[in-house]
This record gives structure tokens, C-alpha cells and sequence, in this order.
């Protein structure tokens, strides 16, 4: 496709590394590869790409160090190679491309000075974050590279002793004069006001009265749901942001812990099916996360809500949302992480009804060396694998049982807690493999289709093939379960069976 100009392969499960003969791409102005599992060294014949204005190779296990083939790409405009793996230093050679507009870097492995000319000049801190190894003088927020030069470091000291001494000195002394002028006019009370705030994400970081500002001091007006662990408020920042504040309860011990463990696997996943956790705010008074606001509520709400309904084809892009995010937690990165509460109530639908998991505060990050752990933590009655419940066996393969289990609830509207139909022996697994032997909708929810649309056998296989498929996930064994990366790869294949016309 050599007169190809532009090329949109992003948000997609590719895999492997990218493919060497790109290069032949001769005529391409922008190419974007982000949000994909692209992995190695960023092929060298990208170099060759001399007509690309735009290059997005975000969010993906790019390792190495930053080609400097870069500096051959005359018309590039925009270059992002954040969440990435990549290690060494900024090539300085990239301050000779004049086009250049913007550069993202942030989230890699990234050391040594942040060069300062050119497209540098005018960056900020956003472009960098991530990477502990940076430094520059340019931008406030980095620190200052050190000197190797004794020479340079004493001559410095003998500045600082004769002459940025004293101004410092007379500064401390009209800051103090001014300092205790203010705190004089303050109200009673306003140092209580200080907290820690640990920031997860790129955002502002936010106080406990901004939260209560924003939440109009936790006014049930703004209530948007109520669990075991505390409330979820509806609250907009300065500068209009509007967000979801999870609020823990304090007095729950068990919460409080949960905070330090959900706080532990967001600082080490980033994924568009998983809910961004803005902030966090952390003090005597409060343990809350600020996160991005999801207009369309939880997966629970459309199923059991009158006034929601979902057709087939959002029940399958939903759960392949889900499956995806699932995926990325056990295969993503080095250390597994096991979410360990995966049900309809932790999955929550943004404006696009595009779905993202969220609630990790039970998770369990699984150390390398082990494919499983043992906890006295346990998750919802009903979603749990059987070695979940009754050994307290950690493993990925518990949270693909748990997606299975929610496969079924997405498909027939039933709550594997449903006691007026699940009792004794009987559960959610057993009660569809013995009514699919009849009619389809014998099992599946009466709200699949309208009243309107017609039953095609091309919607009986998909509902069959997703039945399969939770089934294959419920397994009573755990060595006998599908991978989760199985599942992405089936529920793939079952959508596109359903989009073709």
C-alpha cells in the first residue's frame, strides 16, 4: 500500500512486533499503532518515512532505547511514544526537527537531561511524567540535572556562600513576617485542613474541602451509589471537570486497607476498559479516589433497571470490553493481577457505553514466581470460583470463572444469588445446561430483542457460542478453564460473526 496516507490500527489486541516491511509506506502522513500489545525495539525503517506528520506508537511494550532515526522524519509534527518500556535518554537530534509541535514521552524508563531547544522548549511536565530519571532546567517541575564537573560545583558553592546566601536569608525572614500575617487572619481551624494527597494520575491534585466543595459538602443530591465499603458521589472540580469521588468508610479497618491496595495496582495498570483513577486523597478525615465520571452507570443498573435496556449486539461489545480489560491485568505486564470481585456492580459504561472495570480493592498482584496466592479476603458470594470460597485460592483462572459466571447473569438477566430459583444444588451453571437443550429463549433475558426484531440464526449461534464460552470459563477445575486470552480471541470472533451482513 505504497500511496497509503493514512493508517489507524489503535486500540486493538495486535500483538508481536510491528512488522518490518512498514517501511515500504512510502506516501504515509500519520500512522497511529497506540493501545495495542506491540512489543520490541521500534522497527528502524520507520526512519524511512520521511513524509509522516504524525506518529502515535503510545501504550503498547515498545522497549529499547528511542531510535535516532527520529531525526530524520523532516515533517513530523507530532510524535507519542508514551506508555511504553523504553529506556536511555532523549536523543538531543530531535530538537533539530522544526515541525515538530508536540512530544509525549511520559510513562517509560526514561534517564539523563530533557533536551531544551526546539520542540522542548515550550513542553511541559505532562510530556515527561513517568520516568524517575529524567531531568532538565527548563521545566520547573523536573529537577536539576548534577554536575560533573568539580571545577563548576565549587566555584558554585563560593556563589552560593558570598553572595545567594544572604538573599536567601532576607527571603526566609520577609516569607516568615508574611506568614505569620496570614495565618493571624486565618479562621480557627483551617490547619486541620492539610492532608497527604498521592496522585495517580496527571490531573490536579485535589484537598479534602475541594472534595467537599465539589460534592457540596457529600449532599445526597449528589449520591450515586452506596456499598459495603463506602459511597460514590457525583462531584465537579475547578475548572468544571466532572467526576465520580469514591468516599471509604474510616471506620471499616478492612477498607482502609483496601484503599493501600487498590492505590498499589492502579499506580501499575493503564487500560481503556479500566475505570482511570484521577487521584487520591488521603488524610484523617478521608480516604478517597477521584475518578472519571461514567454517565451511563454500572452494567448492573442496565440489566435490572426497567428503564434500561440492551440489545444483543451491546451485550457482546460490553463483555468483550470486559474480557479485554481482564486480559490486560493477567497478561499486560510482568506481575499478574487478579481483580478477585469481578461481577455487573465493578463494571461501569461512560458516554459511548463503552465499559470499563473497576473496584480493585481486594485485588491481589501475584508475585512472579507464583501463579497463585492465598487470601482470607474473600469476593461476592455467587461470582466466586469454588477453590475461591472454600480454600481461598487466588489465580487468574478464579477471575475468568467469575467473568464466566457474569457471561451468564449478561445473558439471561439472572443473579447467580437468585434464591427463588437457585437453591439447594442447583446454581446459575447447572440451570443453563439444563434448559439450553430446549429453546433459546427458554434461558436467555425476554429484552435481548425487541419487539420488533427478528430472531435470525445468525443471533441463535452467537447466543450459543457465548453460552459455550461461559461454560468453558465455569469449569469446576481450574486447570480445566479457558485462558482469558482465549475468551478476547472467541468473543472477537463471535462479534464479527454478528456485524456480518
Amino acid at each position: 500500500m505504497s500511496g497509503l496516507l493514512y493508517l489507524d490500527m489503535s486500540q486493538n489486541s495486535i500483538e508481536g512486533e510491528v512488522p518490518t516491511d512498514i517501511g515500504g509506506l512510502k506516501a504515509i502522513v500519520a500512522l497511529n499503532l497506540s493501545g495495542n500489545h506491540f512489543s520490541g525495539m521500534i522497527p528502524t525503517r520507520l526512519g524511512e518515512l520521511l513524509t509522516l506528520q504524525y506518529l502515535d506508537l503510545s501504550n503498547n511494550s515498545f522497549f529499547g532505547q528511542i531510535p535516532l532515526f527520529f531525526a530524520n522524519l523532516i515533517s513530523l509534527e507530532i510524535l507519542n511514544l508514551s506508555l511504553n518500556s523504553l529506556s536511555g535518554i532523549i536523543p538531543k537530534s530531535l530538537e533539530k526537527l522544526s515541525y515538530l509541535k508536540n512530544i509525549n514521552v511520559s510513562f517509560n524508563d526514561l534517564e539523563g537531561e530533557i533536551p531544551s531547544g526546539g520542540v522542548f522548549a515550550n513542553s511541559t511536565l505532562q510530556s515527561f511524567l513517568g520516568n524517575k530519571g529524567l531531568c532538565g532546567m527548563h521545566i520547573l517541575e523536573i529537577p536539576a540535572c548534577a554536575s560533573n564537573n568539580p571545577g563548576k560545583q565549587s566555584k558554585l558553592k563560593e556563589v552560593l556562600l558570598k553572595i545567594v546566601t544572604p538573599v536567601v536569608i532576607a527571603s526566609f525572614l520577609i516569607f516568615l513576617l508574611v506568614s505569620i500575617w496570614i495565618v493571624k487572619r486565618q479562621k480557627k481551624g483551617k490547619s486541620k485542613d492539610v492532608e497527604k494527597v498521592q496522585e495517580i494520575g496527571t490531573h490536579q491534585l485535589v484537598s479534602y474541602h475541594e472534595i467537599q466543595r465539589a460534592t457540596n459538602n457529600f449532599d445526597e443530591s449528589n449520591l450515586i451509589g452506596e456499598g459495603s465499603s463506602g459511597s460514590v458521589y457525583k462531584g465537579t472540580l475547578f475548572g468544571g471537570t466532572a467526576v465520580a469521588i469514591k468516599v471509604l468508610d474510616l471506620e471499616n479497618e478492612q477498607v482502609c486497607k483496601r484503599f493501600d491496595t487498590e492505590c498499589e495496582v492502579m499506580r501499575n495498570v493503564r487500560h481503556r476498559n479500566l475505570v482511570p483513577v484521577i487521584t487520591t486523597c488521603s488524610s484523617d478525615y478521608i480516604r478517597a479516589f477521584v475518578l472519571r465520571y461514567m454517565p451511563n452507570g454500572s452494567l448492573e443498573n442496565w440489566l435490572y433497571r426497567e428503564d434500561c435496556h440492551l440489545n444483543l449486539h451491546q451485550r457482546i461489545t460490553i463483555m468483550l470490553d470486559v474480557a479485554m480489560a481482564i486480559e490486560y491485568l493477567q497478561h499486560g505486564h510482568v506481575t499478574p493481577i487478579v481483580h478477585c470481585d469481578l461481577k455487573p456492580a465493578n463494571v461501569l459504561l461512560d458516554e459511548d457505553m463503552v465499559a470499563h472495570v473497576g473496584d480493585f480493592g481486594i485485588s491481589k498482584i501475584l508475585a512472579i514466581s507464583k501463579s497463585m496466592a492465598h487470601t482470607e479476603t474473600l469476593g461476592t458470594l455467587g461470582y466466586m470460583a469454588p477453590e475461591y470460597g472454600s480454600e481461598g485460592i487466588v489465580s487468574t483462572s478464579g477471575d475468568v470463572y467469575s467473568y464466566g459466571i457474569m457471561l451468564m447473569e449478561v445473558l439471561t438477566k439472572r443473579r447467580p444469588t437468585d434464591e427463588e430459583i437457585f437453591h439447594g444444588d442447583l446454581d446459575l451453571r447447572k440451570w443453563i445446561t439444563q434448559l439450553f437443550s430446549g429453546t433459546m429463549m427458554d434461558v436467555v433475558d425476554a429484552n435481548i430483542f425487541s419487539a420488533e426484531e427478528q430472531i435470525t440464526s445468525k443471533s441463535e449461534i452467537c447466543i450459543a457460542s457465548m453460552i459455550e464460552l461461559a461454560l468453558d470459563c465455569t469449569k469446576e477445575m481450574p486447570e480445566s478453564r479457558i485462558t482469558m486470552k482465549e475468551v478476547v480471541k472467541r468473543l472477537n470472533k463471535i462479534n464479527n460473526t454478528f456485524l456480518e451482513t
